[in-house]
């Protein structure tokens, strides 16, 4: 009764956490990650205030790693559930980090001693940076422990590390521990809060856009990874072919969403606005550069957010064309976008082109409905069991669902929703408990 689960550390997942923990409550916060922070730790700014974005996210993170009600689960998952409201048996996986977090002081000299050092594909910078086989997710990451990618590592991969390995011959402490197993530990919760957030969509099934054969065409999020000063080119805005400022670059809404012939006709409603955001960052940092956004249909409901919109066109001068598009590539890299404008064909040449693609549930969103026993619309997110009376109420009684998980929405509202999870699970457990005392007597 005085415990409950949070799956998911995104920022609507550590808010639940934090409004649960600051009640008294024991919080077990379950993320599959190695570090807490979800999809708004790889954000360079939030819109409509062009905020730093992890200056508001890594107080949060710090605070609820370091809350005494909180114990933290991360690099973990849920493979299975049992039990009714109140008395929920889970069972977690805890995959081996190799590194024994109670020793590491997380100085980093196993990461600087790896010799893959700078070869592997960074995830968190959407595969434009580069780590190594041991690495932090990056530099605010929580808690700060590294982690091995064994599926890259030289001692895993039987490559040259020898039996003394780099990271583990730097480590002055001993915490490198490669004898680590997985482990499975059972939980005893009240209610559970799935908060597991989105994936965006791989642009690269849609031809007409070139993502993955055309060297600068990129996604919105690897746009926020090189636009951030923390990401792989420190801030300086280069297109990937060549490194080069880019001089002119457009920015395509709607990639793969509203699309019926392929099944997916929702609006992600958060892509206008982080354009519109993206798209004056640009101005920000090259002054110069002419910046284009193709639309369907501006969908800006939220408060400010018209008026952002309006200081992108009359502030920074974006022009704003609403027609569908077709990229071609010509031999210098550079992008030709066809479009249509007022019934005529137009070419338009660029220097990089950003797709802001559809977001959706996480990939393995349905699997772990399935452990919970919740149900899912046909695109994959959890349906409420009633959206109008009981909107975070899943159809299985003590099990909510906040955030991008349930529907598309912005960091406010996913922040609001976790915090109204945290009254409503509050409500749910001191009803159940009162009944119990009730009934005792």
């Amino acid at each position: 009764m005085h415990s409950v689960l949070v799956i998911g550390g995104g920022v609507a997942g550590i808010q639940a956490a934090l409004d649960l923990a600051d009640r008294g409550f024991q919080v077990y916060l379950v993320e599959k990650s190695p570090t807490i922070g979800g999809r708004m730790a790889q954000l360079d700014k939030t819109f409509p205030t062009n905020d730093c974005s992890i200056c508001i996210l890594a107080p949060k993170m710090i605070e609820c790693f370091r809350h005494p009600n909180v114990t933290l689960f991360s690099y973990s998952e849920i493979v299975g559930v049992e039990g009714v409201a109140g008395d929920f048996k889970v069972r977690v996986l805890r995959k081996p980090r190799y590194v024994d977090e109670a020793k590491c002081t997380g100085c980093g000299a196993c990461v600087e001693a790896c010799r893959l050092k700078g070869r592997i594909p960074n995830e968190f910078d959407e595969g434009l940076g580069r780590r190594g086989a041991i690495y932090f997710p990056f530099m605010q990451a929580v808690p700060r422990v590294p982690v091995v990618d064994k599926e890259h590592c030289l001692l895993f991969t039987k490559g040259k590390c020898g039996k003394q390995p780099a990271c583990k011959d730097a480590c002055e402490v001993g915490a490198i521990d490669f004898e680590q197993q997985e482990e499975e530990i059972e939980l005893n919760v009240g209610a559970i809060i799935v908060a597991t957030g989105f994936d965006p969509l791989d642009p690269s099934e849609l031809r007409e856009y070139g993502y993955g054969r055309f060297k600068n065409v990129i996604t919105a999020l690897q746009y926020e990874r090189l636009i951030c000063a923390s990401g792989p080119t420190g801030g300086r805005l280069q297109r990937p072919s060549d490194g080069k400022e880019p001089k002119r670059i457009a920015f395509i809404h709607c990639v793969g969403s509203r699309n019926p012939r392929a099944g997916r006709y929702y609006c992600s409603a958060v892509c206008c606005m982080h354009s519109t955001k993206e798209a004056i960052l640009v101005k920000e940092h090259c002054p110069d550069a002419e910046v284009f956004v193709f639309y369907r249909d501006m969908r800006a409901a939220g408060k400010g957010f018209t008026e952002y919109i309006e200081r992108a066109k009359n502030e920074y001068g974006i022009k704003y064309i609403r027609s569908d598009v077709v990229i071609e590539e010509k031999e210098n890299h550079n992008l030709v976008i066809r479009y249509d404008e007022r019934g005529r064909q137009r070419r338009l040449e660029v220097d990089m082109v950003v797709l802001s693609t559809l977001l959706m549930p996480r990939r393995d969103a349905k699997k772990l409905a399935t452990i919970l026993g919740v149900k899912t619309d046909e695109f994959g997110f959890i349906e409420p069991a009633d959206e109008l009376l009981r909107p975070l109420d899943t159809n299985v009684p003590g099990i909510f669902a906040v955030g991008f998980c349930r529907r598309p929405m912005d960091i406010p509202e996913s922040v609001a929703e976790g915090s109204a999870a945290a009254a409503r699970v509050s409500e749910l457990l001191a009803s159940l408990e009162w009944q119990g005392e009730g009934s005792e007597g």
